[in-house]
């Protein structure tokens, strides 16, 4: 049996919600670094052989 000294404090901490939105927010702002960077990683070649084209058509 776990005493109610140990007990207590562990109960209260799981209880406890205040950093919850700040790990919520933190996931939110990961999942979109991952999503800009997915873009970036995909689209990225494409871009550049647009610009260039574009480019070469201008001179």
């Amino acid at each position: 049996m776990i005493p109610s000294r140990v007990r207590n404090p562990v109960k209260r901490f799981f209880a406890d919600e205040r950093g919850t939105s700040a790990i919520e927010y933190g996931l939110i702002a990961a999942g979109i670094f991952v999503a800009i960077t997915a873009i970036v990683f995909e689209f990225g070649g494409t871009l550049t052989s647009n610009y260039q084209a574009v480019n070469d058509s201008i001179k």
